[in-house]
């Protein structure tokens, strides 16, 4: 028991080598990579980067061929620190296990590897090293991974408090929904006795405001949907939904937090339609910020026409 123990808390190398198959294969290896980034689950560990360690092995397919010292014929350990880079910044993450499977699936994405190993820990959590580690090989990858990572294309609407309370409000949507570009809704929040957002926990409670109005709006628009992840806007575009956008999970998630933002809808939708890859933002019934915004056109409130 002692020995399995003791192997179990051994580096990722030393558990690729105890379970190697035939025939061997190559490896290479990341050891004590440290970066400091913002994640956890827990309130204390928002709004303040933590050190996480990063232990990974690679293992990669025999090259057929003569390598020639060219470094095109390997998986360069630069891919590896890359992945975890990217994953990183793609948006804020809770769990350890989480980045732990993305950056698996990424290094997995390369041509050359077979079986990949990794460690991660938080350094900084307590009196000693908090971590987990998997173990992934190139058929646990889904074949419709990274989808996310591309532009949505579609058009972001946002809809002032007048707007959302006009009798034009239906002819604007049926409007809309005429182009081939799926169609995302953005509303206001709903009124609070709070002043501007100056404090966190008043911009918290700006975001659920709008997400009460987002709801409210919803079930007065039957053929709208809510969505609060990346995935069910993702699914939406895909399958013509009309989206109304429930932002507290994507503020919240975000790498760098739009937070000073939630004073301003019109410029919080514009920092959403820039991080989704809108083809356009659309502001009807608003006049827009003095500051510069995404591709934008205003809309009169009582237009008929969009």
């Amino acid at each position: 028991m002692s020995d399995e123990i003791k192997h179990a808390f051994e580096h990722p190398l030393e558990r690729s080598l105890a379970s190697s198959v035939d025939p061997v294969l190559d490896r290479i290896s990341l050891r004590d990579h440290i970066v400091s980034v913002e994640i956890g689950a827990f309130q204390a560990e928002r709004d303040m980067t933590q050190r996480i360690s990063f232990n990974i092995v690679v293992e990669v397919r025999h090259v057929a061929k003569d390598l020639g010292d060219d470094v095109d014929l390997i998986l360069s350990y630069d891919r590896v620190t890359e992945a975890i880079d990217i994953e990183l910044a793609a948006e804020r993450l809770n769990l350890l296990e989480t980045l732990a499977e993305r950056v698996a699936e990424r290094i997995l994405k390369e041509p050359q590897a077979e079986r990949v190993f990794i460690r991660i820990e938080k350094l900084d959590r307590g009196g000693g090293a908090l971590g987990v580690e998997i173990v992934r090989a190139m058929s646990d990858v889904p074949s419709e991974r990274f989808a996310s990572d591309a532009p949505l294309n579609a058009r972001v609407v946002f809809l002032s408090e007048a707007a959302m309370s006009s009798r034009n409000v239906s002819n604007w949507i049926d409007q809309l929904t005429k182009t081939t570009d799926p169609l995302v809704i953005v509303v206001p929040p709903a009124r609070t006795d709070l002043s501007a957002p100056t404090t966190l926990a008043n911009a918290h409670v700006t975001l659920l405001a709008m997400e009460q109005n987002a709801w409210m709006f919803a079930a007065t628009e039957q053929r709208c949907a809510v969505v609060e992840t990346r995935t069910e806007l993702d699914w939406a575009c895909k399958n013509k939904q009309i989206s109304v956008w429930a932002p507290q999970k994507f503020v919240m998630d975000a790498v760098e937090s739009p937070m000073h933002l939630v004073a301003d809808p019109v410029a919080l939708t514009d920092w959403f339609a820039a991080q989704i890859g809108a083809v356009e933002l659309v502001v009807v019934g608003e006049e827009l910020p003095t500051s510069p915004l995404s591709v934008c056109r205003a809309v009169a409130l009582e237009s008929e026409a969009i």
